[in-house]
This record gives C-alpha cells, sequence and structure tokens, in this order.
C-alpha cells in the first residue's frame, strides 16, 4: 500500500508536474507568440519603415539626379554662354576692326580726294582766272565798243544838236541885227521927226 501510495503519489507529482510543466509550456508559449506577433509587427513596421526609407532614398535618388541633370545644364548652359560670349567679343571686336578699317580707309579716301580737290581746284582756279580773265577782257572789249558806239551816237547827236543850235542862234542873231536895224532907223526916225519939229518950233518963234 505504502509503495502504491508513493506511486500514486510520484504519479499526482508526475502530473501535477506536467501539468504545471504543460501551463508553463503554454504560458511560454503564448508569451513567445506575443513577442513573436510584436516581433512580426516590429518587422512589419521596420518593413514599412524601411519601404518608406527605399521611397525616400529613391526620391532623394531621384532627387540628386535632377539637380546633377540639372547641374550637368546649368554647366553646359554657362559654357554655351560663355563660348557665346566669346564668339560675341570675338564678332564685336572683329566688327570694330572693320568699322575701324572702314572709317581709316574713307579717311585716307577723304585725305586723298581733299588733296585731288586741291589740286584740281588750284589748276582749276588758274584756268578759272585765265578764263575770267579772257572773259572779263572781251567783255570789257565789247563794253567799250558798245560805249563808244554809244558816245559816237551821243556826239553826232550833240554835233546834230549844236548844229542846229548854230543855226537858230545865227538865226536869232540875223533876226536881232534887223530888229536892231529896224528900231535903229525907227529911232532914227523918231529923232528926225522930234528935230524937225523943234527948229519948226524954234523957226516959229
Amino acid at each position: 500500500n505504502f509503495q502504491t501510495n508513493v506511486l500514486t503519489e510520484l504519479r499526482k507529482w508526475k502530473l501535477s508536474f506536467i501539468e504545471h510543466h504543460k501551463l508553463e509550456m503554454r504560458q511560454e508559449k503564448e508569451k513567445h507568440a506575443a513577442h513573436v506577433r510584436q516581433l512580426n509587427n516590429q518587422m512589419e513596421n521596420l518593413k514599412e519603415l524601411l519601404h518608406t526609407y527605399e521611397i525616400s532614398i529613391g526620391r532623394k535618388d531621384e532627387v540628386i539626379t535632377n539637380l546633377t541633370q540639372a547641374l550637368d545644364k546649368h554647366k553646359e548652359r554657362i559654357e554655351l554662354m560663355r563660348k557665346f560670349m566669346l564668339w560675341r567679343i570675338q564678332h564685336v571686336e572683329a566688327k570694330q576692326e572693320a568699322h575701324a578699317n572702314r572709317i581709316a580707309d574713307r579717311q585716307f579716301q577723304t585725305a586723298l580726294l581733299k588733296k585731288v580737290w586741291a589740286a584740281w581746284r588750284s589748276l582749276s582756279e588758274a584756268r578759272w582766272k585765265e578764263k575770267v580773265a579772257k572773259a572779263c577782257q572781251l567783255r570789257a572789249e565789247d563794253v567799250c565798243v558798245q560805249i563808244t558806239n554809244d558816245y559816237e551816237a551821243k556826239i553826232a547827236e550833240l554835233h546834230a544838236t549844236l548844229e542846229h543850235t548854230r543855226a537858230e542862234i545865227l538865226r536869232l542873231h540875223s533876226e536881232r541885227e534887223q530888229y536892231e536895224d529896224t528900231m535903229k532907223k525907227a529911232f532914227m526916225r523918231g529923232v528926225c521927226a522930234l528935230n524937225l519939229e523943234a527948229m519948226t518950233m524954234f523957226q516959229g518963234k
């Protein structure tokens, strides 16, 4: 009985130990499951965070790529602008040089034209003076001939007037002499008549 009791007691202990062990195992499994669920949740969160990080990193990579492309484009643009500015400066310098050459050629042509004009003008003035002198001489001769002809005509007219005036003066002189003779004769007749009358009066007395 004692052995049976001991065995029964041992079986009870064994069963209680097994139950206790099963309970502990169940609790440990529940803890383990809860911990696994927590770890899974953490893993899911970490996966989402990793996905978010991957998206962010992808966006950052895209932004970096875009910035790199923009920087490269900006560098290309700056390089093109620099080349364009160098070309423009060269073009402006070439244009200024061409303009300066044109101005120099124009100045040279102007100076040459001035020299040619001065030479031609001096020669032309000499010829012009000769032509003007000849023209003036011819004109003076023509004017002198015209004046001479005019004065000769006037002199002839004045001679004719003078002759007519002399004839008129001679006629007036002759008329005056005739008038004076007539007056003398009349005066003499008057004197004679007075003398005769006086003599008659004296004789009567």
